[in-house]
């Protein structure tokens, strides 16, 4: 381990961290100073297991060596251009790789630095679209309860988590949300996709019909809703979805910022469930979390409206700063080879069964009252301890931690989804410990 990690801090108040119990934990602080394929290091000097990708990003493992020499060579020898009026050679390479593994009739990409921003940038290109079609009446964008698009203001005001949204004044306007799927009732301890629940996607007519849909300009859904706690669509769902959109005249946006680059055994959950939005979202596996990155891909359909006028003239009044940053580039670009060279969508898919197995054979341990799963992801649902909600899952964090696991919380539902390099050994610890923890009736 390099001699120059500050492994030690000795001050922690400046930093505000994100979705964090920032009290509690700087009272015992968990800090990472090093990483390799499927394990982090400690402060301390502990080995953990990542059952969680990092942030369900490091899809091809940490500190890979063709994503590291990538970087360290870009730096070197081209460290920023800008995007406006100008360009470099691997921001367009990387959007035909994209474009190439995408689903087909997504031919054209906008990059961002986030998942956050990938979604602003979708919903901005929604509107925009119809308005150059000469529609603008459709300024409506329909979400998902417990849905979870960013953290941006278009992003919660389409999402559907309440903590996520309900500090924040009125967002945006002319937005309504469809239901969510989740039925335990019906669907505990499914493997695969619910059978129930398909019918749900006959809610957005009923908001069609509410609005009319001269009024909608989009629709935005997670193929499977991650952040909330692995909420999976029932057969059919997304198929009627579709349809119900394709009829209205209303584009379909998926949100593959977490189901993307493998995560499902195919490069997007859109060929995964045989349906091909008009717009879809990216981020964290694009460049396997190691830079900042995200891609909106767009239907040549949407992209040609723009593409009229005089060409002096600029399409689309929108972009950041590091839209196809240089070195953001050569990590997709590195990442993209990484998950071809090893097969590792492939290896996901073949993983998936075992993976399944391992997961649901925790079905016995108590207050566990679901356990879901599909690809490479999977939840375990937790009976809240009545009066403090979350608290049964976040104990079984920590001590998951403790013991050389990392697995990520979200109420009282433990969801996990390791990287894709995961060996059999790997799959068999983490449902060991999980075990043990579980058994403990914490």
């Amino acid at each position: 381990m390099s001699n120059r990690l500050n492994t030690t801090p000795n001050d922690l108040r400046a930093f505000w961290m994100p979705f964090t119990a920032n009290r509690q934990f700087k009272k015992e602080p968990r800090l990472f100073v090093g990483a390799k394929d499927m394990h982090y290091t400690t402060h301390d000097g502990r080995q953990v297991l990542d059952a969680t990708a990092g942030l369900w990003c490091v899809n091809a493992g940490h500190c890979r060596p063709k994503i590291t020499e990538a970087i360290r060579e870009q730096a070197g020898e081209l460290d920023y251009a800008p995007a406006f009026q100008l360009g470099h050679p691997k921001a367009f390479e990387l959007a035909n790789r994209l474009v190439n593994i995408a689903p087909d009739g997504l031919n054209h990409v906008l990059y961002t630095n986030s998942g956050s921003e990938s979604v602003d940038t979708a919903l901005k290109v929604a509107l925009a679209y119809h308005r150059v079609k000469g529609d603008g009446s459709r300024f409506r964008l329909i979400g998902r309860e417990r849905g979870y698009h960013g953290v941006n203001f278009g992003g919660i005001s389409v999402g559907g988590i309440v903590a996520n949204r309900k500090m924040f004044g009125t967002l945006l306007t002319g937005v309504d949300h469809m239901p969510h799927t989740h039925q335990p009732g019906k669907n505990a301890f499914t493997r695969g996709e619910p059978e129930h629940g398909g019918d749900l996607a006959s809610e957005l007519e009923r908001i069609v019909t509410l609005h009319d849909a001269s009024t909608i300009a989009a629709v935005i859904v997670e193929p499977v809703a991650g952040s909330t706690g692995v909420l999976i669509p029932p057969k059919g769902y997304l198929q009627k979805l579709r349809d119900i959109c394709t009829k209205h005249g209303i584009l379909l946006i998926f949100d593959e910022v977490i189901t993307g680059f493998g995560r499902m055994g195919t490069p997007f959950a859109a060929q995964y469930y045989g349906v091909t939005p008009d717009i879809m979202t990216t981020a964290k596996g694009l460049t396997n979390g190691v830079i900042p990155m995200g891609a909106v891909l767009v239907s040549s359909e949407i992209h040609d409206a723009f593409m009229s006028g005089p060409e002096h003239m600029i399409e689309f009044f929108h972009g950041y700063t590091y839209s196809g940053n240089p070195i953001a580039a050569a990590a997709g670009l590195a990442t993209l080879e990484t998950y071809k060279e090893e097969g590792l969508f492939d290896r996901a898919r073949d993983m998936a069964p075992y993976w399944e197995d391992g997961l649901h054979s925790l079905k016995d341990l108590p207050n566990v009252i679901d356990i879901r799963n599909i690809g490479t992801i999977g939840a375990i649902e937790l009976d809240p301890i009545a009066g403090e909600p979350t608290k049964r899952a976040f104990s079984a964090f920590l001590k998951a931690y403790e013991n050389g696991l990392l697995i990520r919380t979200t109420g009282d539902i433990i969801a996990m989804s390791p990287p894709l390099i995961a060996e059999k050994h790997h799959i068999d610890e983490i449902f060991g410990k999980l075990r043990e923890i579980l058994k403990s009736n914490i």
